[in-house]
């Protein structure tokens, strides 16, 4: 192993200075970033995420502390690339530890962004894609009318939304969501977030 990350360089309090880091180096924000920009984007958005999986657990946290202490002053390093290499060392430590074990070997960095951010990403996320609630409006219209003319329109139209609007929420994390969404979404909601964490937009 070339060098040990050091995490509290990256996060010192904790949440918020996640937050602070995930929003300043999602790859997202960079639109038009060329291939190389966005590639060590994505890596230090990784590290940070994989900082804060660490860090936010007690027991992880203490796993880490034991080896942080362990290594020499010169051997840490906040590069992204020392977070990769710790991981692929030292992840079956972390595997079985806490309540909230890594998926893989790593932690998925838009996972852990989404779950931090779930309370703000939730309205973010649902305004940017009622696709059901649109669908089941026309639909529930449409028959509605065909039933009792204008009045079946209205009613129809507001049943359809509503069941439409639970099959958009139905079964899907935030995770899932802002995933699936288009670079330019992501990145209107990236900006919506850093106004409200940050209070100014990024």
């Amino acid at each position: 192993m070339s060098s040990f990350p050091d995490y509290y360089a990256l996060l010192n309090e904790i949440r918020q200075a996640y937050k602070r880091e995930s929003l300043r180096t999602h790859p997202d924000r960079l639109s038009k970033a060329t291939d190389n920009e966005r590639k060590r984007a994505t890596e230090k958005f990784q590290a940070v995420a994989d900082a804060y999986y660490v860090l936010s657990d007690p027991v992880r946290r203490k796993e880490y502390d034991a080896l942080y202490s362990s290594t020499g002053a010169g051997d840490k390093s906040s590069d992204p690339k020392a977070s990769s290499n710790f991981f692929t060392h030292f992840a079956s430590m972390f595997g079985s530890a806490g309540a909230a074990p890594a998926p893989g070997p790593r932690p998925d960095a838009e996972n852990v962004f989404a779950d931090v951010f779930e309370e703000l990403l939730r309205p973010e996320v649902e305004r940017h894609v009622p696709w059901w609630s649109y669908v089941g409006t026309v639909c529930g219209g449409g028959m509605g009318f065909i039933v009792a003319n204008l009045p079946g329109l209205v009613m129809g139209a507001y049943a359809g939304n509503r069941v439409g609007a639970i099959r958009d929420a139905k079964g899907k994390s935030v995770a899932a969501v802002f995933s699936e969404l288009g670079g330019s979404q992501k990145a209107e909601i990236l900006r919506a977030l850093a106004a409200k964490v940050l209070g100014a937009a990024m």
